[in-house]
Order: structure tokens, then C-alpha cells, then sequence
């Protein structure tokens, strides 16, 4: 039936540890219990005595049961004030999605999609074209570099038949030799050898003649096959440029009749957009609405739990009061053998005035001050007790010294911190806007946000984006390439307050589409003047702009091999 705080402890216990509190009057089982019931009746050493209050068991019990009761009242009312503003909130969200529904995104997106196919379709149709007009520029080259080399050929022919001719009519002149030589056999033989051997070296040259004519021969023929199949080729492709032509005549068509239906969509999402605004303009209001509220709610809990921190403050004084009026009924008991429940009860008796008795209670003090020092040891006792209260009172002081320094530093701190946090969202931001508008349009709309700007220390930041055709949503709403995009100009707006030497970006461009493609190099061309810029892609667009190349190849297996190609120089 005891509450109280912990360094009370001991002395409740020391005083009440053989107390007890019973439901039904028994005889206590020791002489030196006591045992007591709720309405003050109870037995001590085997004797009835009479004593205690009702209230000081009930009370607490009462108390607690009515406060229980009125924060369960407070907690109900706050409860249907959540409600209802939850059901405020549901209502303006089915407005909105109610409207939304009504816009005819559907029908804008088809458009959208159709106009995005054909701009594809036509990107296409120009790649071929540039291919084949490459192929053709090639096929015309390799035409002529063949004519070069059959004319090579033909004049080796000649040349090599004129030899021939030299070679027969120095035959002839051997023949005739050698028919004198016979004459003269047996006078000449050292001659007819070696005319024999001139003649066999001669007949060796022949037959390599004979050889590099027919190789030249067949190099001939596979050349002249070569030409008819580049001609074929060509004929091939000017039948596919015609045809694409023709194809690109009739999606140029297309193109101006979608160019036409989206003009009127464009003009019937212009008025829904116009109505969007308006109706985002009362859900913004609401909203605002609806977070004074909540301040004011917490304000309420606030003040709640400060009530509650008071109630709890009054019942620790409370229990002390207590504490103190036990201690004093213990001492009276122990050094006057009086009771104070007992005094209190009887009525007043003499006419002595207070000051009288306050009179005669200063003479009865002077008296036990005339008896002396009862314990010879007091003063020693008191010096160190009051030497340990002084220092405990020093400690106490530099301890409350630190925490007010600490406090202050802290508060400093917490300031400086945020308004540095403040300054550098700020510069984010306008960076962020200027970012978002070169690689978007100047049209799309962006933003950021603090959640909660009167607690800089916990806010998170919402990013808004909207981008030209959309209704205003966060990145998580957006698609793959405008998340890309938004990302990249966050990233960015962040690098631009305190710029890296080197910055890695690892596909980055791999959810985007050729313009944006064009737009995001566009931009790292110029910040690249003041950062180098490693980027991992396997965009080819990407790569025709860059500075360097470096491919990673692997022709063994577990070899890699770096590649790298500088375009500087031919810049």
C-alpha cells in the first residue's frame, strides 16, 4: 500500500517491517506483529487496538480511478477529432482522384506514344540512309581502287609479254649458236655446255614467267567477279534508299496528321490543367489546414504529459509529506511516549495563549541546552558530515556549472549547424532549379521542400517535379528516364556547392532516349572544365562525345586488355 521513491526505502521498511494488512481480523501469529484491517481495527502483541483511516487506503484508489477516467474522456475526444479529420482528408483525396480520373491522360498518352514511335521510326529511317550512303561512298571507293590495281596488272602482263618476246628471240639466237656449235662438236665442247646451261636458266625464267601470268590471270577473273558483286550490291541499295524515301514521304504524312490531333489535345489538356491547378490549390490549403491542426493536437499532448509530470511531482511531495508526518509520530512515541492521533483527537484544555506556550517551549529548550552535550562525538560527527555536505554542494555547483556550459555549447552548435544546413539547401536548390531546367525545358516546373521546417535537425526534403504534360508528383511517380533525368540534376546541384576533381558515373545514360542522351552530355561537357569525368557506358552516342575512349577487351580467357582511342587530336 506504499509508493514512494527508492531512497526512501530503508526507512519504510525499518518502521513497518513487521506491519501487515490483513482482509479478515486474525490473532497475530508473533508478539511482535501487527496486523491491521482497512477500517483501522487491528491486534499488536495480542491486545485490540483502534486506530488509522479509511481514506488513507481508499484515497489513492479514488484518485487514480478518477484521473484514469478523465484521460480515458480526453483520449475518446482526441480520438474522434483524429477521426474526423482523417475522414476530412479521404473525402478531399477522392476529390482529386475523382478529377484526375476525368482528365483524359489516356488519350494524351496514346498520342504521346505514337508521336515518340514515329520520331523513332524516322531516327531509323535517317540511320539507314546514312549507312547506305556510307555503304555507297565505300562500294565507289573499292571500284576504284580495283581499277587501279587491274591497270597494275595489265601493264605487269604487258611487260612480262615483252620479256617473253626477248626471251624467243634470244632462243633463236641460242638455237642458231647451237647448231654452229654441233659444227664445231668436237672443237667446242667447253662452248655447247655452257650454252646448254645458259639455255636452261633461261628455260627456268620462262616457266616462272608462265606461272605469274596465269596467277595474274585468276587475280583478274576474282577481281572482275568482285566489281559485279559490288554493282549488284549497289543497285540493291539504291532500290532500299527509293523505298525509304517512299516510306519516309508517307510517316512525314502521318506525322502531320498527329501533329494536328496532338495541337487539339494539347489545347484540351491546357483547359483540365488550368482546373488541376485549382483544385491542387485547395488540396494545398487543406493540407495547410490539416497540419495546424496536428500542431495544435500535439500542443494538446503536450500539455498533457506536462499535466501528468505535475500530478506525478505532487504525489513524490505527497509521499514525503507522509513520510515526514510518520517519522514525526515514530519520534514523539519513542522520545515523549505521546501520540500524536491521540492529541489531535482531544480538545484543547487550559487558557494558556500561544505566545505563553511559545514562552515556555524556548525555557524548556534552554533548559536541555543547560543539560550539555549528550554525545561526546557530536561535533566531530557534525564537522564531517558538514565537510562531506560542502564538498557534495561543490560538486553539485561544478557539475551545474558544466551542464549549463554544455547546454550552451550544445544550443551553439545546433545554431550553427542549422542555419549552415539552411543556407547550403538553399544554394542547392536554386542549383537544382537551373540544372532541371537545362536538361529539361525551361516550361518544367521543379522544387524542393522541407517537411518540417521549424526542425532542421530531423526534416527529410521532398523533391517536386513536373514536368511539362504532368500533373505535379514526387520522383517516385515519374518515369524511368525522368527519374534519370531529376536524379541527375539533384546529383549535380549537390556537386556544383563543393566540386570533385574526378567524378564516376556508371551507366547513367542507360534509361534514356537519344535527345536526353544529347541533353545529359551537353551538360557534363560543361562542367567538365572544371572536373574530369569517368563515365561506364554502352551508349554509342555517349561515346562519340567523349574525350577518350578506353575499351576492355579480353581475348584470352582471364586476360583483359585495354583499348584506349583519343579523339583530342582530331579535334
Amino acid at each position: 500500500m506504499i509508493t514512494s521513491e527508492a531512497k526512501y526505502a530503508p526507512i519504510y521498511k525499518y518502521l513497518l517491517h513487521n506491519v501487515f494488512i490483513s482482509e479478515s481480523m486474525q490473532t497475530p501469529g508473533n508478539a511482535n506483529q501487527v496486523i491491521l484491517q482497512k477500517d483501522g481495527t487491528g491486534f499488536k502483541t495480542g491486545k485490540r487496538i483502534l486506530g488509522g483511516s479509511v481514506g488513507i487506503f481508499e484515497g489513492n484508489k479514488i484518485g487514480r480511478t478518477q484521473r484514469l477516467e478523465n484521460l480515458n474522456k480526453e483520449i475518446l475526444s482526441l480520438t474522434e477529432m483524429a477521426k474526423s479529420l482523417k475522414q476530412q482528408i479521404s473525402e478531399t483525396q477522392n476529390l482529386i482522384v475523382g478529377f484526375n480520373q476525368e482528365v483524359k491522360d489516356d488519350q494524351i498518352k496514346k498520342i504521346n506514344e505514337e508521336l515518340n514511335r514515329a520520331q523513332n521510326t524516322i531516327i531509323q529511317i535517317e540511320h539507314k540512309i546514312e549507312n547506305y550512303s556510307h555503304q555507297t561512298e565505300e562500294s565507289a571507293k573499292r571500284i576504284t581502287s580495283l581499277t587501279d590495281q587491274l591497270n597494275q596488272t595489265k601493264n605487269s602482263i604487258a611487260d612480262t609479254q615483252k620479256l617473253h618476246i626477248e626471251m624467243k628471240q634470244q632462243m633463236s639466237l641460242a638455237f642458231d649458236n647451237l647448231q654452229q656449235s654441233q659444227q664445231k662438236f668436237t672443237s667446242a665442247e667447253a662452248d655447247y655446255n655452257k650454252s646448254n646451261e645458259e639455255y636452261n636458266q633461261h628455260n627456268i625464267i620462262m616457266t616462272r614467267q608462265h606461272s605469274r601470268i596465269n596467277e595474274i590471270n585468276n587475280e583478274r577473273k576474282i577481281r572482275a567477279q568482285q566489281i559485279e558483286d559490288l554493282n549488284v550490291k549497289i543497285i540493291v541499295s539504291n532500290k532500299q534508299l527509293l523505298e525509304t524515301q517512299q516510306q519516309l514521304a508517307s510517316t512525314g504524312n502521318l506525322l502531320k496528321t498527329i501533329e494536328e490531333n496532338l495541337y487539339t489535345a494539347l489545347q484540351e489538356k491546357e483547359q483540365f490543367e488550368k482546373n488541376l491547378n485549382e483544385k491542387d490549390q485547395a488540396f494545398y490549403n487543406f493540407r495547410n489546414e490539416t497540419a495546424e491542426k496536428e500542431t495544435a493536437l500535439n500542443k494538446k499532448r503536450k500539455e498533457k504529459e506536462q499535466s501528468e509530470a505535475q500530478l506525478t511531482t505532487i504525489k513524490d511531495k505527497l509521499t514525503d509529506m507522509k513520510l515526514q508526518l510518520a517519522s514525526m509520530k515514530e519520534r514523539l512515541h519513542v522520545e515523549f511516549k505521546i501520540d500524536l492521533d491521540d492529541v489531535l483527537k482531544q480538545a484543547r484544555q487550559g487558557t494558556e495563549s500561544i505566545e505563553d506556550l511559545n514562552s515556555e517551549v524556548e525555557k524548556l529548550k534552554k533548559r536541555i541546552d543547560n543539560l550539555g552535550e549528550v554525545n561526546p562525538m557530536a561535533v566531530e560527527a557534525y564537522k564531517e558530515m558538514k565537510g562531506r555536505h560542502d564538498f557534495i554542494q561543490e560538486q553539485k555547483a561544478d557539475l551545474t556549472d558544466a551542464k549549463d556550459s554544455l547546454m550552451k555549447t550544445i544550443e551553439e552548435v545546433e545554431a550553427t549547424a542549422n542555419q549552415k544546413f539552411k543556407d547550403t539547401f538553399d544554394r542547392v536548390k536554386e542549383n537544382f532549379k537551373n540544372v532541371f531546367h537545362a536538361l529539361f525545358t525551361q516550361d518544367d516546373m521543379c522544387d524542393m521542400k522541407l517537411v518540417d521546417p521549424d526542425n532542421l535537425a530531423d526534416t527529410t526534403i521532398e523533391i517536386y517535379a513536373q514536368p511539362k504534360g504532368k500533373k505535379p508528383s514526387t520522383i517516385t511517380q515519374l518515369s524511368g528516364g525522368e527519374k534519370t533525368l531529376t536524379s541527375a540534376a539533384f546529383l549535380f546541384a549537390i556537386y556544383l556547392i563543393k566540386p570533385a576533381p574526378f567524378c564516376v558515373l556508371d551507366e547513367v545514360d542507360a534509361p534514356l532516349d537519344d535527345a536526353n542522351v544529347g541533353k545529359f552530355t551537353n551538360m557534363i561537357r560543361r562542367f567538365s572544365d572544371n572536373s574530369q569525368f569517368i563515365i561506364v557506358t554502352h551508349n554509342k552516342q555517349t561515346m562519340a562525345s567523349v574525350d577518350v575512349i578506353y575499351g576492355v577487351t579480353m581475348q584470352e580467357a582471364g586476360v583483359s586488355k585495354l583499348v584506349p582511342v583519343d579523339f583530342r587530336s582530331l579535334n
